[in-house]
């Protein structure tokens, strides 16, 4: 078996998505999914770029292909190049799979669990909002709540900027919290999502003044750039930490694995490598008894992969999921992974256990939009 064509897509629906289906001469394909939201195009562009190398390959050479992409030119590959390679070594694995009649977990170690209970993403405009959806949540069978800085954090418009301002931030998200709490009960699950948007000194405050209401994890309390400060934050505070979602390959998890500076590690497999160095990523944190918390607000790709990876893997902790399967872009990707009340289950078709309809790309024009961007009262920028 030999690789023909490698092609990416770029959509858009409810957000921005790039997959890449991965075509071979005995009519097998493979679908994989890109992270690096909103940078699509420069991520279609590694794509293109990596085709030239994988077209004549056997994609049953994973880790050889995954080396080639990585190192096959003078400099090694960062987040874009990461992103493209991901999304190729997902669809590749996909391939084995369908060419083998194997769902992907049976190729990665096989069945460690009999599904994977997930988090949602709670939402609301108003607090009354959020916990209206907290509280429909628990009712349709999740285990977990979760709200993150735009939800939980005082933020208003100045001047046509959407403000964020750290102190006010963190006293607001304590209140917020604390209502979830108390709406949900002591035995439902709280995630709260920094999204990298306060830095350390406002961090440290936010996980001391929130340790009594038993959070299941704090997410990216921190930017990524300079994994080194979760050490501080570390010694600061005894909630779980999650992080690296924005990480990709092994080597940028080595300090807080290493270290044991985080309790979950929010591996993209869309970032990452693709699931080639997920499991890398994977084994390592069991060596540390860091559980895995894998990173997915993508599609039904991301989705499937992240699914195979948890359920042949025996260090997780839970799977983010705010898309339930079956319920986004149903006619771009007719069959999806198995879905019901909070959890994940183990889908029996082979390879991902997904069907992508290329002929339905063109209902979905790209268009790149506009983020409003955060920023601080003083005219500063903060993460978005």
């Amino acid at each position: 078996m030999k690789i023909t064509a490698v092609k990416p897509f770029s959509i858009k629906a409810d957000r921005s998505y790039l997959f890449v289906k991965v075509e071979t001469d005995e009519g097998i394909y493979g679908i994989g999914e890109s992270g690096i939201s909103g940078r699509e195009l420069a991520v279609e562009g590694a794509v293109r770029h990596l085709q030239s190398r994988l077209v004549g390959q056997d994609p049953f050479r994973t880790e050889f292909l995954w080396q080639q992409m990585h190192r096959g030119a003078f400099f090694p590959s960062e987040k874009i190049f990461c992103s493209a390679m991901s999304a190729i070594d997902i669809a590749l694995w996909d391939i084995k799979g369908k060419a083998l009649n194997q769902p992907v977990y049976n190729l990665i170690g096989g069945l460690t669990r009999d599904k994977v209970v997930c988090y949602p993403h709670t939402r609301g405009n108003t607090l009354d909002e959020l916990l209206d959806s907290c509280r429909q949540a628990v009712k349709d069978g999740w285990n977990f709540v979760r709200t993150d800085v735009m939800d939980t954090m005082m933020t208003r418009m100045v001047g046509g900027r959407l403000i964020l301002e750290p102190a006010a931030a963190v006293r607001q998200t304590v209140k917020t919290l604390g209502a979830m709490r108390t709406a949900v009960g002591p035995d439902i699950e709280i995630i709260c999502d920094a999204h990298t948007r306060i830095d350390t000194p406002d961090a440290v405050r936010l996980c001391k003044m929130v340790e009594d209401l038993d959070l299941f994890f704090m997410e990216d309390p921190l930017r990524s750039e300079n994994p080194a400060s979760y050490a501080t934050l570390a010694r600061h505070t005894s909630i779980p930490i999650a992080a690296g979602e924005q990480w990709a390959t092994k080597w940028s998890f080595r300090q807080v694995i290493e270290e044991e500076l985080i309790s979950y590690a929010r591996i993209d497999l869309c970032i990452v490598g693709g699931i080639t160095e997920a499991l890398k990523v994977a084994r390592w944190c069991e060596t540390h008894y860091i559980k895995l918390a894998p990173h997915n607000p993508l599609g039904p790709v991301s989705t499937a992969a992240c699914l195979h990876l948890d359920l042949a893997s025996d260090n997780v902790g839970v799977q983010e999921c705010p898309r339930v399967p079956g319920t986004a872009l149903t006619d771009l990707f007719p069959v999806q992974v198995p879905f019901e009340k909070g959890y994940l289950l183990v889908p029996e078709r082979p390879g991902l256990g997904i069907e992508f309809d290329e002929s339905v790309v063109a209902k979905y024009p790209y268009d790149l939009g506009r983020r409003p961007g955060l920023w601080r009262l003083d005219g500063s920028m903060t993460n978005w």
